[in-house]
């Protein structure tokens, strides 16, 4: 059976790929596993129907018969232990992965999201000058930790793995900040991210809703 994913209906990024579906589609164009994609508006993500998949009324959702998933973290790590092509053979490399897996999402991502918040949510708040500093000094932080652990290596643990689908994935919300190119070789990693075709296919696909063409699965 085809699994089927939810996506936003009009995706508030405009298609700029950081929607949560990206990261999905990006799994699946790199496992070559087919999916379906299931629109939903603002409004039905808060309908019952919906949160009977996601409790947070949130997007994505993976559904595969019986099976349904919530978390774009969750459904990756889902599809990469279900197909082959992102997680490694051997076991130590294996958990290695899935230890970056969770360093993106709860390490690296939530001061990001930080300051997204800040700069759209809380920006007529009187105090967000004093506070987005001190957020980007916390961003910095962890960008300078993770560019001397990648080094001059091409992935963050050998062969691109879904660590390295999430990490990029959570860092391509600095892309307009102006952070990341204080780090070139964070950046060049991104890149190196975005130039696999798997990325690009994710890409269009989410964009070309954005456009209001048809849902676009594989």
């Amino acid at each position: 059976m085809m699994p089927t994913i939810t996506a936003f209906e009009r995706s508030p990024d405009g298609g700029r790929g950081l929607a949560r579906d990206t990261r999905v589609r990006w799994a699946f164009e790199e496992v070559g596993q087919p999916y379906a994609v299931r629109l939903v508006s603002f409004a039905a993500m808060k309908e019952p129907a919906h949160r009977a998949l996601h409790p947070f009324g949130q997007i994505p959702t993976y559904e595969e018969g019986d099976l349904v998933l919530f978390e774009s973290g969750a459904i990756v790590f889902h599809i990469a232990e279900r197909h082959a092509g992102l997680l490694p053979d051997g076991a130590d490399a294996r958990a290695r992965a899935i230890t970056w897996m969770f360093a993106a999402l709860s390490t690296v991502e939530p001061p990001i999201l930080e300051l997204v918040t800040a700069k759209i949510s809380e920006r007529n708040e009187a105090w967000t000058a004093q506070r987005l500093p001190l957020v980007e000094d916390r961003i910095r932080s962890r960008l300078h930790e993770l560019a001397a652990r990648l080094g001059k290596a091409g992935w963050l643990d050998g062969a691109f793995s879904a660590g390295d689908l999430l990490m990029v994935s959570v860092l391509l919300r600095l892309r307009r900040s102006g952070l990341l190119d204080e780090f070139p070789s964070i950046a060049a990693y991104v890149a190196r991210g975005e130039a696999r075709p798997a990325y690009q296919r994710a890409f269009a696909a989410q964009l070309s809703v954005a456009k209001g063409q048809p849902p676009a699965g594989r």
